[in-house]
This record gives structure tokens, sequence and C-alpha cells, in this order.
């Protein structure tokens, strides 16, 4: 079968997505998902000599758990109608603003669920900042850090179904993530890959059972005036399995002013990020398609 005529109106204002699409029995995808030969995956590029770190959080007080967290965040570290080319992907998001908001609003099929989830996500979220924060000589994560750090949780609902031309297509385009981290479960058919730290290939992220994946994103990168590092990465599309993928996005409040924390700067340092409001960031990142690492920019002096 061929596809709709007007893509955008089928699976954007028809609201029918990807999977409506998927449906159709599409023997090849429409040439609005195609991306460029530069921005597909190439085998070639693919770096089997590293491998992503697999940290066990069951101590938290041990100082090799400490340091391993922070090795990891030194050394590795979306809008339809703004992306020149389409990805392959359907998602859901519900923004957590509170226990009581989240009842009244979120989807009733997945609500206590969600919930229940974040609710235990941000423990260790919470957690997580603490220890990454120490290694920064700041202290304490008072209502004001909390608002700048811990302003807002998202929770995403990632759908990939099977796509006929995968080679042709982006499940998510190569970007890094506009969070302070962001804590993310997959399933177990895999297509996640970070940029290796050559710049040039891309390390596969295998699904690890029981395990999360925690991406250090942009507002840490500037907060820690590049001691972390935000990661670029991209999802594939898979031809006959369907994936899903739940991040957490750990956001600013929109009124949030993101700068280097002054104590990364008190030994005379100079600040490498003008101070910015978060949703000025937020609005640069989503007018444009993805492209890498390159909204970091929109902050630099």
């Amino acid at each position: 079968m061929s596809a709709p005529s007007n893509v955008i109106d089928f699976v954007v204002n028809q609201v029918n997505g990807v999977t409506g699409l998927a449906d159709l029995g599409l023997e090849s995808v429409p040439n609005q998902y195609i991306q460029p030969p530069e921005e597909r995956l190439d085998n070639g590029n693919i770096v089997s000599e590293e491998s992503i770190p697999t940290i066990d959080f069951t101590n938290w007080d041990d100082p090799e758990v400490a340091e391993s967290i922070y090795n990891a965040a030194t050394n590795q570290g979306f809008s339809p109608h703004a992306e020149a080319t389409l990805e392959w992907k359907d998602h859901l998001q519900l923004v957590y603003a509170s226990e009581e908001k989240a009842k009244e609003y979120w989807p009733a099929v997945c609500r206590d669920q969600a919930l229940e989830y974040m609710k235990c996500a941000e423990v260790l979220i919470r957690r997580l900042l603490k220890v990454l924060l120490k290694k920064l000589n700041v202290k304490d994560m008072d209502k004001a850090r909390e608002h700048v750090l811990i302003g807002v949780m998202t929770l995403a609902f990632n759908y990939y179904t099977p796509c006929p031309n995968p080679e042709l297509v982006s499940g998510i385009g190569r970007h890094s993530d506009i969070s302070s981290i962001t804590v993310l479960l997959q399933d177990e058919i895999g297509g996640l890959y970070v940029r290796a730290s050559n710049g040039d290939g891309w390390i596969y992220v295998p699904p690890v059972e029981g395990a999360l994946v925690i991406n250090i994103g942009d507002v840490l990168q500037i907060m820690s005036n590049d001691r972390y590092k935000s990661i670029e990465h991209r999802v594939v599309a898979n031809r006959s399995k369907t994936r899903i993928s739940l991040p957490i996005f750990v956001n600013p409040a929109p009124d949030a002013i993101v700068a280097p924390f002054p104590e990364v700067l008190e030994n005379g340092e100079e600040p490498k990020y003008r101070q910015l409001v978060y949703s000025d960031y937020f609005k640069y990142f989503f007018s444009k398609p993805h492209d890498g690492k390159k909204t970091i920019e929109f902050a630099k002096i």
C-alpha cells in the first residue's frame, strides 16, 4: 500500500502516528522519513573497542561508587514540524508537577504505574545529583538549586514501531539532552548508540537487565563549566521488532537561570557559558532539527 498523500496531516493532525503508517503495510517508508546519507548510521563507524560503564549503586556510601560515577560523567559523558526529516517513533510525555496533578491529568491506563515509577526514580535522581555535585564542591542543594536542577521532571514513553527500511531512517536523530540528567529505562530490543570518545564513531549501548542508562545533559555540562560532558546519542529503527523506552528528563524550571556554579569558578576559573533563562534554551533546541551537540553553542560566551 502507498503512503497517504499528506503524511504530516495523517501522522500529526489526525493523530495516527508512525504506528498508523506502519499499520498500513507500507513496503517502503515515505520520503519525509528518509534521512540524508550523512545522517544515517554507518556500520563502519561503530566502535567495538569502547563500552559504556555499568555501575552498581547498591552501596551508595562506597567511595569507589562515587568515583565511578564521577569518571563516567567526565570521560564519556522534538518537534515534528521543526525536523528537516521526520523520525520513526511515536511518543507520549507526562510532566510530573505533583502527585495530585498527576492523578488528575495523566491517562488512567498508565497513571498508577507511571506515578509509582517516577516516585522511585526521584529517590535515585536526588542521590545521583548529590554525588555529582559533591565533586564540584557544591555541598548543599537548597530550594533555589532544586529549581534549577530538578525544576521539572518529565516521563516519556517512546514507541518505535517496526520499519520496512530501518537503514534509511532515524528512530531519534543525533543530539544531546537539554536536561540536567536523563534516566533511561529501555527494553531488551536495543537500538541506542552514543558518540565514541574519538568524536567520529558510535558505541552500541546494549540493554542490561535491571540497569538504567544515565545521560548527563547539557544543563549539567554548563553548570559544571565543562567538568561533566553531555553525551551525544541516537536511536536506530528495527525492521521486525517494536522497541519501547522510558526516559525521565530532569530539567530546570522554565524560569530558572542556568550558568556555571559559583563554586566551580571560585578559584578564578573563567566561565565558558553565559547566564541564560532555561526556557530560551528549551525553545532554541526545539526550533531546529537535531544536529548533534550544536545546541550548547547557544550558551557559550
